[in-house]
């Protein structure tokens, strides 16, 4: 991997993750436009997995670095109720994860499902935007309402559907106001990201050779502009998502979309 390769995916990584367009689905895009997965089996997965870590552990820093306050706040409160909310609310994508992660690695890399992938979010940000007048807060959030947020989460699995796309609508179809369910959606991926990251991260260092490929510097460099992007990605966001603007981002994924499935129709069938 070149120090260019580690720049472009450490901004997309961190633009991605948090702007509702999906991180995995633009990670599994640029591998395979980069042709990682032209090497053999063993070196593919040190740069599908190994890089992707680091990145992703980049964007955790962001989250803790922008919601501190609210971090710190859990941590002297450990037995508050947004602690049992974002415990309920991790459930279901801990349970949909370790059924489904090796099938969704095995099957669901190519462009065709990308190309479906996007549309989708894109018709879920559209649907966000039509939820203006809510007005739960934190202090309002149900059990319930975390669940249920927790199962969107979940569906976000595959590459190609945005995670905090499908939280945030979940939040807002859930009553949340729209600044709540941003929130909630980000402590929820601090838990994600963490636990998948742990994850991922137990497998590569047992599997042995997969850091000594990448080497060190790309793995430095993208994780800090992951990180440096991610915070103000989650800023932009944040902004965004109080003028009701999530529908421009149907509209690149839309158009990403269309780019796939001519790739796919009509060029390489490539499974990414």
């Amino acid at each position: 991997m070149t120090i260019f390769q580690a720049i472009v995916l450490g901004i997309v990584q961190g633009i991605a993750e948090f702007l509702p367009i999906s991180s995995s689905g633009h990670l599994v895009l640029l591998h395979g436009l980069f042709g990682f997965f032209d090497y053999d089996f063993d070196i593919a997965e040190a740069y599908q997995f190994t890089f992707d870590i680091v990145v992703h552990l980049g964007t955790l820093v962001a989250i803790f670095v922008a919601f501190w306050p609210e971090i710190w706040k859990l941590i002297k409160n450990p037995f508050s109720k947004m602690t049992g909310l974002l415990i309920v609310g991790s459930f279901p994508v801990v349970i949909a994860g370790f059924l489904l992660r090796d099938s969704i690695i095995a099957n669901l890399r190519t462009g065709i499902w990308l190309a479906a992938a996007f549309t989708v979010t894109g018709f879920l940000l559209l649907l966000a935007d039509k939820f203006t007048k809510n007005v739960k807060e934190d202090k309002d959030i149900t059990y319930p309402d975390a669940l249920i947020i927790g199962c969107m989460q979940a569906l976000a699995l595959p590459p190609g559907i945005s995670r905090s796309g499908t939280t945030i609508t979940g939040g807002l179809m859930r009553g949340l106001n729209r600044e709540t369910a941003t929130r909630f959606s980000f402590m929820l991926a601090l838990i994600a990201i963490a636990g998948v990251s742990f994850l991922e991260g137990v497998s590569v260092v047992t599997g042995g050779t997969a850091i000594e490929t990448l080497g060190a510097m790309p793995m430095i460099i993208g994780f800090i502009v992951s990180a440096v992007v991610g915070y103000a990605a989650i800023r932009l966001l944040l902004q965004l998502i109080k003028a009701c603007k999530l529908r421009y981002f149907s509209y690149y994924l839309w158009a990403l979309a269309v780019f796939l499935l001519i790739d796919f129709l009509f060029i390489t069938p490539r499974i990414f």
